[in-house]
């Protein structure tokens, strides 16, 4: 694939645009990852999982949300890469997908934990056969409001649908901050109630999903209501 586009969305984060070669329409679903290898200068070889972060589409392009990690050779070969640059990969891989029948949602993000979400609701909300009149909340973790990554796009969605809410959290909010504060887990309930009939897609570190999923099932969720993937 050919990187075609590198923008960054934070000051360790970046979005990056590919055009996957010789398949112009390069098939996956929503919320499958590919995998990425590079070759250090030392000759040692890298492979990395990377979520896709855009919607399947017509123009073979595909997109990948990512931090740069302290002492990370593959993310800082990534951010460092310029534009027309050559990446290997194979997939798509994962099964964090959206499951039918669909069911009203809550998708639970934390950090580039967004990139499936991108993905699935870019893709869900462009047919109306796909989302048929059900309910999305989109509740995305982030420390300050220059984190929450493609919020323009996301208050632009849920402008255009009365059905999808975007509510970003953070847990180092200014004080001219006038959305919600605090964690994810914190304002799960309140989006939820004391329903146990929807699904919840969880995506993040380790911890966070946890949490996450320890709360659901005490609300009385069954597992199999509750995807998830982790990111560490």
């Amino acid at each position: 694939a050919q990187l075609v586009r590198s923008v960054p969305l934070s000051e360790f984060t970046k979005h990056l645009e590919l055009e996957v070669k010789g398949t112009p329409r390069f098939g996956f679903v929503p919320g499958q990852w590919l995998s990425v290898k590079a070759t250090a200068p030392d000759g040692e070889e890298f492979t990395r999982a990377y979520s896709i972060a855009s919607p399947p589409s017509d123009n073979g392009h595909v997109a990948f949300c990512l931090n740069r990690v302290d002492e990370g050779f593959m993310s800082n070969h990534l951010c460092g890469l310029a534009e027309g640059s050559e990446i290997t990969f194979q997939g798509p891989f994962g099964d964090f997908i959206l499951r039918p029948p669909l069911r009203d949602t809550v998708f639970i993000a934390t950090g580039t934990g967004i990139a499936p979400f991108r993905s699935m609701l870019h893709w869900l909300l462009a047919e109306p056969d796909r989302h048929q009149e059900r309910e999305f909340w989109l509740l995305f973790g982030a420390r300050r409001e220059k984190d929450v990554y493609y919020r323009e796009e996301f208050e632009q969605l849920a402008t255009g649908h009365n059905n999808f809410h975007f509510l970003p959290t953070l847990s180092r909010a200014s004080p001219e901050w006038k959305g919600l504060r605090g964690y994810v887990q914190e304002h799960v309930k309140e989006i939820v109630g004391t329903r146990t009939d929807m699904h919840a897609y969880i995506c993040g570190l380790d911890k966070m999903v946890k949490a996450n999923r320890e709360l659901l099932k005490n609300m009385g969720w069954d597992r199999t209501s509750i995807r998830y993937e982790k990111y560490d």
